[in-house]
């Protein structure tokens, strides 16, 4: 039995695997929780900042997440574009 992933955590034109889907999952739930730093997502999800990172960056192109520079760092959002891929 497969475990559940969250429906926006799968990413088109790629190989998703089961450790990448439940990467993404973590970070998505994660910032549905209202957590918007790299650091505060990756001790919320357990995971590193660089798998955040890493993570991010592939949710970005599939518009799933958006990021805005704030001071040193990025603040990143889910997009209402990635909300309606739940539908």
């Amino acid at each position: 039995m497969r475990p559940p992933y969250h429906p926006r955590a799968y990413i088109s034109g790629m190989r998703n695997v089961n450790r990448g889907l439940a990467s993404r999952s973590k970070i998505i739930e994660a910032m549905e929780k209202g957590k918007t730093r790299v650091i505060e997502i990756s001790e919320k999800a357990g995971l590193t900042e660089s798998c955040v990172g890493h993570h991010l960056k592939l949710l970005l192109k599939q518009r799933v997440v958006s990021s805005a520079a704030v001071g040193r760092g990025n603040r990143w959002t889910l997009t209402r574009y990635g909300q309606e891929k739940l539908g």
